[in-house]
């Protein structure tokens, strides 16, 4: 079996000597760990990221290994008994790919850790998150959940050009320098409406002119396989859960009615929101809780959208420039920052800023006398005031 997987890694391992960009998840994963786990969307970059570390590893080749999970499906050989066989030859570093579809894996990865001398790294649908809380891995596992390209990692790629990043404090307190600076160098407004529409997945650079259709391509694998893998979704509500995306995608956020959802798509609110949390586990959706305390599964979203403004280009008949400008601000912030809506201001980021979101013209009259208040505001390229640009958000990863 080992042999087989040395030789497949082989042929991956070719792919990648001629990819040089390298995704923010670099600066942030410390590989000093002995069990790492990187879960995010389909797509996003997480199997190229895992061989250029693997690429880049001086060490023996014979002592580095990747291999999915689907290369083993089929053989009468656990993730443990691949890892032993792999250590007792002098491995050392072993990587296990889309590990969400192998039944109980944490309790091999739990076993591997407790007794062999290797480190590994797994990856794997974001909704294996649940799953990973379950087997109450984190007192080993390190696991970071990342995201599809920002704005700033867009540019990189496509100008070839290398832009800081910023934390969102510098973002709204110095955004003038900030923004001068960088429209020293490039025209952020050229690109900006492009990124909405195609640059959140790292694909669209190989392959444009189908972009759309992987899109489609890579929900339906979440849909249809990994959720419901994961969650024991029968396959007769397959269907509901892709009723749940068109309908997401075609209403205005502050409309969201789960009462007449659940009726509409046919099942009980309960249900509803269960299917509501896979989504968002799961980067399909994403969802704004009210400034309240307490984050449940069943705790009622005051907003929810599409994962990235690329899935509403994809899906949508038609996409608002008021919600794609949400979209866009709260994807980016997602995860690194904590977001939430407050009916002071558009939301709250981080406990601490009021924001309202609009056009250039978007004036300060419902928070101006609000501390801490900002405005963020479309199609303009440098700032004045707490007046910020919206694009500039997409430098904070």
């Amino acid at each position: 079996m080992l042999d087989i997987l040395f030789k497949k890694y082989g042929y991956i391992n070719k792919k990648i000597e001629n990819i040089n960009y390298k995704r923010y998840f670099f600066d942030i994963v410390d590989f000093n760990e002995r069990l790492i786990g990187i879960i995010g969307a389909r797509g996003i970059g997480k199997t190229t990221f895992l061989l250029q570390y693997l690429y880049e590893l001086s060490i023996e080749d014979e002592k580095k290994l990747y291999f999915s999970v689907d290369s083993i499906i089929g053989y009468d050989k656990t993730l443990f008994d691949i890892a032993e066989e792999f250590s007792n030859l002098g491995g050392e570093v072993l990587i296990i790919d889309e590990i969400h579809k192998y039944k109980n894996f944490e309790i091999e990865l739990k076993e591997i850790y407790d007794f062999l001398d290797i480190k590994v790294i797994f990856s794997g649908s974001s909704a294996l998150i649940l799953e990973h809380k379950k087997a109450d891995l984190s007192r080993r596992a390190v696991v970071y959940k990342v995201k599809g390209l920002s704005f700033r990692e867009f540019l990189e790629i496509k100008l070839d050009k290398k832009f800081k990043k910023y934390p969102l404090d510098e973002i709204l307190n110095s955004h003038i320098k900030i923004a001068k600076d960088i429209t020293k160098e490039i025209k952020p407004l050229k690109y900006f409406k492009e990124y909405l529409k195609v640059g959140y997945y790292p694909f669209y650079f190989d392959t444009p002119n189908t972009y759309y259709l992987k899109i489609e391509e890579t929900i339906n694998t979440v849909v249809e396989s990994d959720l419901p893998l994961i969650f024991n979704i029968e396959s007769s509500n397959i269907v509901k859960l892709k009723q749940l995306i068109t309908y997401i995608c075609n209403s205005k956020p502050y409309e969201l009615n789960l009462t007449k959802l659940s009726q509409k798509i046919g099942i009980n609110r309960k249900t509803l929101y269960l299917y509501i949390h896979y989504l968002n586990l799961g980067d399909i959706f994403l969802k704004v809780l009210p400034n309240t305390k307490g984050d449940t599964v069943f705790s009622k979203p005051s907003k929810l959208y599409l994962n990235n403004t690329n899935l509403s280009f994809a899906y949508c008949s038609n996409s608002e420039i008021g919600t794609l400008r949400e979209q866009f601000l709260t994807n980016q912030i997602n995860k690194q920052y904590d977001i939430k809506y407050s009916k002071i201001g558009d939301f709250i980021l981080d406990d601490k800023y009021i924001i309202e979101i609009g056009g250039a013209n978007k004036s300060y009259d419902q928070i101006k006398d609000i501390d801490s208040s900002f405005i963020i505001a479309d199609d303009i390229e440098v700032g004045f005031g707490n007046k910020v640009p919206l694009w500039l958000f997409g430098f904070l990863y």
